[in-house]
């Protein structure tokens, strides 16, 4: 995998454009003036954690044994999960959570940002082929900050693409992640059944 396929692969796990409504609904308690300060700090500590979590996350997964394969087919599943609920969102499993006050870490750095999918894609990276950190760093880095810049024009997104602009491009970015959640369920079965 390139640097660019990967930034590509990261920025479609992050889903900035689905996060616009999230962010803007968890923001709109907060002064318009400070809502791009606070997006600012959340997207910095999003970052923080996904770097950390880059090059400490393997070592976690070697502490509980985990194999390459399960890695891979789990990071699988969880990418088509994620892409499911892009394609037929529920108000029962909706990932808006209320906000009453100014978010600080919970929910925009995490997990809107920062979500278990983005941390399972990079750790797969990683504990595939550790060699090659620097383009792994390099492409979290890319699609983190495609992604913070769709985020900080996100109240001026919305009027320009509208609610219905957004969840249609949130519904065809959900549909290329299932093909690549698929692929790499099945990529971790072979891997399994060949070890």
């Amino acid at each position: 995998m390139t640097l660019i396929s990967a930034a590509v692969l990261l920025f479609f796990v992050m889903d900035p454009l689905g996060n616009v409504p999230l962010f803007l609904t968890a923001l709109r308690h907060v002064d318009p003036a400070r809502s791009r300060k606070v997006i600012v700090r959340e997207l910095v500590i999003a970052l923080a954690i996904m770097v950390v979590f880059l090059f400490v996350g393997r070592y976690i997964l070697e502490l509980l044994q985990l194999s390459p394969a399960a890695l891979t087919a789990g990071g699988g599943f969880i990418l088509l999960l994620i892409a499911l609920r892009m394609i037929f969102p529920t108000s029962e499993h909706s990932l808006r959570e209320e906000v009453r006050e100014e978010p600080f870490v919970v929910p925009l750095a995490i997990p809107y940002t920062a979500g278990p999918g983005m941390l399972a894609t990079e750790l797969l990276f990683m504990t595939r082929e550790p060699h090659r950190w620097p383009i792994w760093l390099g492409a979290v880095v890319l699609a983190w900050l495609a992604s913070a810049i769709i985020l900080y024009f996100s109240s001026h997104l919305r009027t320009i693409l509208g609610d219905r602009g957004l969840t249609a491009v949130e519904r065809l970015m959900g549909m290329l992640l299932v093909i690549v959640g698929v692929q790499m369920l099945m990529a971790g079965v072979v891997q399994y059944l060949r070890s």
